[in-house]
């Protein structure tokens, strides 16, 4: 028996008109097909097909070890240039970058003090002179009181005491006058050697004390490296190891060997001190200018690995390999620890050995495990799954 709501829902199946039935049938019949080609596609023996790629063989090198660290150039015969005597700059006599000569005059220093004080000097030595000359005279009169025996030697002895005290009296006076003089010369401030003024911090009228920088004085072209570097490496550093100095963007500035390494380490920042000499002949390297040293602490045989070939994920190193079982050659994903670059190759120092067939192409669409079909670089024409892939 057929209840009310049959009844309806046959009513409205029968009112659905013809274009709509037409296209729910289509539906239906697609939908059947596709579950029969998923079937198909899921039937056993249907292997991926071989990716043709390209793989080198990876071989060793001599690989450096180098490492690099932050250094300051430095000129080899620079002097630093401070006042020996206190008091106000009066005159700057010469400006940054201008060439001096020895002896010649960079600054003043206002002189009236040790001016007036070599003055005072000089009257007292005058004085001095004075009661000599006096002191002279009343010993001449005594010896010829007393040798015609007016006076007793007692006069005698008096005078003549008196005589030397004068004497040392002027001596000391004499030389007084001349360290007041010396003295005097240092307010005025000589380039010790010649060569480039640098920078002068300080100004006229600035007062300056013995620990004042006043500028300095350095001689162009030669210069040395001063490398910083940390005490766990102190004992693999000595005379003679290559350095290589590069700028910010890896280019080679000068090639160079370390030719001092301090004894002792830094107690503030833990590191050693070496230097090494710098050849500027063309004068494209300055003063203070910060560059990198890439010390080479020796050389090792190992493999190397193409930069395109290597891939980078979450900070990790990864490139793939072929491998084969004997039935066909996969692609297989491997980390890698990688050193330093030599050429075009990376340096590996873990996750690959020479012998190895690195997939250099088409890794961008590799997963691990797919199937490949190696043409080994350079062999010519492609060879088939495994061929070559015996290791």
């Amino acid at each position: 028996m057929v209840g009310p709501r049959s009844y309806r829902f046959a009513k409205k199946v029968l009112q659905i008109p013809y274009q709509a039935s037409l296209l729910l049938l289509a539906v239906v019949t697609l939908s059947v097909s596709g579950c029969g080609d998923k079937k198909d596609a899921q039937q056993p023996g249907a292997a991926p097909q071989a990716m043709p790629v390209q793989v080198q063989v990876a071989a060793t090198e001599k690989i450096p070890d180098t490492t690099e660290y932050l250094s300051q150039l430095k000129s080899r015969h620079s002097a630093i240039i401070n006042p020996q005597v206190e008091g106000q700059i009066t005159k700057i006599l010469v400006k940054s970058g201008d060439r001096v000569t020895t002896g010649q005059a960079l600054l003043e220093i206002d002189p009236l003090k040790q001016q007036a004080t070599v003055s005072g000097q000089e009257a007292s030595r005058a004085a001095a002179e004075a009661s000599l000359q006096l002191a002279k005279t009343n010993l001449d009169r005594a010896k010829r009181l007393y040798e015609a025996g007016v006076v007793p030697k007692q006069d005698l002895d008096n005078a003549q005491a008196s005589y030397d005290s004068s004497t040392e009296q002027v001596k000391a006076l004499k030389e007084q006058v001349n360290q007041e003089r010396v003295q005097l010369n240092y307010y005025r401030v000589s380039a010790p050697m010649s060569g480039i003024v640098g920078d002068i911090p300080v100004r006229m009228g600035d007062r300056v004390t013995v620990t004042t920088l006043l500028t300095t004085v350095d001689e162009p072209g030669a210069l040395e490296t001063y490398i910083y570097v940390p005490a766990d490496r102190a004992k693999d550093l000595k005379s003679g190891l290559p350095v290589k100095l590069l700028d910010v963007e890896g280019q080679a500035l000068a090639d160079t060997k370390i030719s001092f390494v301090s004894p002792q380490v830094d107690l503030e920042t833990q590191t050693v001190l070496a230097k090494a000499p710098v050849p500027n002949s063309r004068a494209t390297l300055r003063m203070s200018q910060q560059v990198r040293a890439q010390i080479t602490w020796g050389v090792h045989e190992g493999p190397v690995i193409p930069i395109l070939a290597v891939s980078r994920i979450n900070g990790q190193f990864f490139a793939f390999v072929a491998t084969s079982d004997g039935k066909g050659a996969t692609a297989h994903q491997k980390l890698l620890k990688l050193g330093d670059t030599v050429g075009n190759n990376y340096a590996v120092l873990e996750g690959l050995k020479a012998g190895d067939h690195v997939i250099i192409s088409g890794t961008q669409f590799l997963q691990d495990g797919f199937p490949v079909a190696e043409q080994i670089q350079g062999a010519g024409a492609a060879s088939g799954p495994g061929v070559g892939a015996s290791h």
